[in-house]
């Protein structure tokens, strides 16, 4: 018996130990990697309106990227599923950075077509920086699994923050090279997607998923290891049959994601109809992805704190008071919208931590990946619609009316709460650490 504790005390350390260096190379990929994400969002909608000629079709851009990081969610969680959380997020990136290059020469010939093409790798690494946060849950303690996914989000904010401020200097340099100012953001970008793609594989190992399917296995025994089995969209419904709180927890990241998308995605037009300059867009989009990503490690310690469904519904309220405040901004600058920006990602960020851990806690092992595919897969549909429709709602009724129609999906993420709430109190199963 003696040995046997001792054997087991031995194996959580070594499992500390892997999930403290699986964290520290997350943080790392994720600061370098964010800027890929977010230094062309402030000059998405722009390029896209002066390629194409209509301001209609100034939301597309990120709007097809919303669209491939949905797709790529899902596609890279299979790769996963089989080969691990390293050869999928390094091939997460690897394709973003694919498709910047293709927007900048997308710019640089005038096609809409190539831009979109672009786009959609993009959202590769969206993918991607998303499977990175649920990897820092793989081997993470249950008392701690919201703070290590928030840990990782956070480090987001590093590159984050600076890839929007980076937008003049990328466009002098996009000049200087013979192409449009516009496509500097997304030539910068590249390199941050390549750099992040260089150091989860050559740092991320072991792997945390195949090192917590090998500790299940080994503790379960030959009587008790399973493998993945079946089609992978069998496993994710018998989840969600089993599990009606991870139901609730796809709604409240869908919700808070469709939110925010719609607004952000248009804020920069509305803006400089205004007249406010490239710079200063560029610093409301950053408060924006600080608010979006610095308060995430607070966010996670209150989820552990209070509960998940707490903290995904003081998200619901903080997007409320966002888009009110959105709604009331005149065109340009204001205190309105910076903000509404502030307050629009750091109501995303609670939504995100409390319904991105609820899924990590409540997906079963063997479907770990696919559930989680699945549950990102939704997310991102549901913000490409958001997206699309967004540049309709501000075409024919104006971006007040966009931010005032959003509130209906403040509504899904407070319905969320309540849902996972009472999922939780009735006794739903909360996975162990590394066996669920």
């Amino acid at each position: 018996m003696i040995a046997q504790d001792g054997t087991a005390r031995a194996a959580a350390t070594d499992l500390d130990a892997a999930q403290r260096r699986t964290v520290l190379v997350l943080v790392l990929a994720q600061a370098v990697g964010a800027v890929g994400i977010t230094i062309g969002i402030a000059t998405a909608s722009l390029l896209a309106r002066d390629i194409s000629g209509r301001e209609g079709l100034a939301g597309l851009t990120q709007t097809f990227q919303v669209l491939g990081a949905a797709a790529a969610s899902y596609l890279l969680a299979r790769v996963m599923a089989r080969s691990g959380r390293r050869i999928g997020l390094t091939t997460g990136y690897l394709l973003g950075a694919l498709g910047a290059v293709l927007a900048v020469l997308a710019g640089a010939v005038g096609s809409m077509t190539l831009l979109l093409l672009g786009a959609l790798l993009l959202g590769s690494t969206t993918a991607a920086n998303s499977g990175a946060r649920y990897a820092a849950t793989d081997l993470a303690r249950d008392e701690l699994r919201a703070r290590s996914l928030a840990t990782v989000v956070w480090a987001t904010t590093v590159g984050a923050v600076a890839g929007p401020n980076l937008s003049g200097p990328a466009g002098r340099l996009a000049r200087s090279l013979g192409v449009p100012a516009l496509t500097g953001p997304f030539l910068v970008g590249s390199l941050g997607m390549l750099l992040a793609a260089l150091v989860v594989t050559l740092l991320l190992r072991p792997d945390p998923l195949l090192l917590a399917r090998d500790h299940a296995a080994a503790a379960a025994g030959p009587a008790g290891a399973t493998t993945p089995g079946g089609t992978s969209w069998g496993r994710v419904g018998e989840a969600l049959r089993e599990r009606p709180v991870l139901v609730a927890a796809i709604a409240g990241l869908a919700g808070s994601h469709a939110a925010m998308v719609a607004v952000m995605v248009m804020t920069p037009l509305h803006m400089e109809h205004g007249g406010a300059s490239l710079e200063i867009i560029g610093v409301v989009i950053s408060v924006h992805v600080l608010g979006m990503f610095a308060f995430s490690p607070l966010v996670g310690w209150l989820a552990d704190r209070w509960g998940r469904p707490r903290v995904l519904a003081l998200g619901a309220g903080v997007l409320l008071a966002a888009l009110l405040l959105a709604a009331l901004s005149p065109a340009g600058s204001s205190p309105q919208i910076f903000g509404g920006l502030f307050l629009l990602g750091l109501g995303w960020s609670c939504g995100t931590v409390a319904s991105s851990t609820l899924v990590a806690e409540h997906a079963p092992l063997d479907a770990r990946a696919d559930v989680q595919g699945v549950a990102d897969l939704v997310m991102n549909t549901s913000a490409a619609a958001a997206g699309a429709l967004a540049g309709v709602v501000v075409s024919l009724a104006g971006y007040p009316a966009l931010a005032l129609g959003s509130v209906v999906l403040v509504a899904v993420v407070a319905g969320a709460a309540v849902a996972a709430h009472r999922a939780t109190r009735a006794g739903a199963e909360v996975p162990g650490r590394v066996a669920a």
